[in-house]
């Protein structure tokens, strides 16, 4: 038996972002924001006025991750320290893995359907954007 997952529709991906720069003008942080779908692939992404150009892939990549692994990325880095079990995942998939806060798969009924990446501010900056947008969703 196969189970066909429905990926997020443009409009989640355009809701999360709405909720994401609500959040990043709230708290003074300048982000990127990309949403990516079920196959990791680039739904919608933003660049707010003053935020830096170097964390437009990196938004890209922490959306990627989360839904390449189905895991928070800043869970993913707790796990890719050295001596930890995923020391060193970040070479992997050609540079695209992302250890740093700031990714969280979005969920419908219990499964990943893709995932939001926020950079731009701190670790903690880019994860409490993150959250709010995953709230929206």
């Amino acid at each position: 038996m196969t189970i066909q997952l429905e990926s997020l529709s443009l409009d989640d991906a355009q809701r999360v972002i709405t909720a994401a720069r609500e959040k990043a003008g709230e708290i003074e942080s300048p982000s990127n924001v990309a949403v990516v779908d079920i196959g990791g692939n680039l739904v919608s992404h933003i660049r707010m006025d003053d935020a830096w150009v170097g964390s437009v892939d990196i938004s890209i990549n922490k959306a990627f991750t989360a839904r390449a692994f189905d895991i928070a990325t800043k869970d993913l880095s707790d796990n890719a320290q050295p001596g930890e079990q995923f020391y060193g995942i970040q070479g992997s998939n050609q540079g695209q893995v992302m250890i740093f806060a700031g990714g969280i798969p979005l969920r419908h009924d219990g499964h990943v359907v893709g995932a939001v990446g926020v950079s731009g501010g701190s670790g903690e900056q880019d994860q409490v954007v993150a959250e709010a947008a995953v709230a929206a969703f």
